[in-house]
């Protein structure tokens, strides 16, 4: 899981970008749900994301991981964008941010 509190810079403006993709069907950003596993930068600033989904029956299991990767690819000091759906661990509302529980209800 992203160590929130030791993001790199440009870390922290992928995870701007990623607060304005939303799963069509959640008025929740896909950073605030917790899909997002994993924001890896290598030297070249290539960036690798791993996420996952509500459920491996997820309706934008195709589209989805697509926007995330449009949203940081217009970052100008990125290279290339890999993402990567897994499913260990598997998503909980546990992942939430405490604005997506309190928008959903959960709180």
């Amino acid at each position: 899981m992203i160590d929130k509190e030791n993001l790199s810079e440009l870390q922290k403006e992928i995870v701007k970008r990623l607060q304005f993709v939303y799963d069509p069907e959640i008025p929740v950003s896909v950073w605030d749900m917790g899909l997002i596993y994993a924001i890896d930068v290598d030297e070249q600033n290539n960036v690798k994301v791993s996420m996952t989904l509500t459920s491996p029956n997820c309706p934008v299991a195709e589209s989805l991981p697509e926007e995330v990767k449009t949203a940081i690819a217009q970052i100008p000091e990125v290279g290339k964008v890999e993402v990567k759906i897994v499913f260990t661990p598997s998503w909980s509302i546990e992942y939430m941010s405490d604005e997506a529980k309190l928008e959903l209800g959960f709180l």
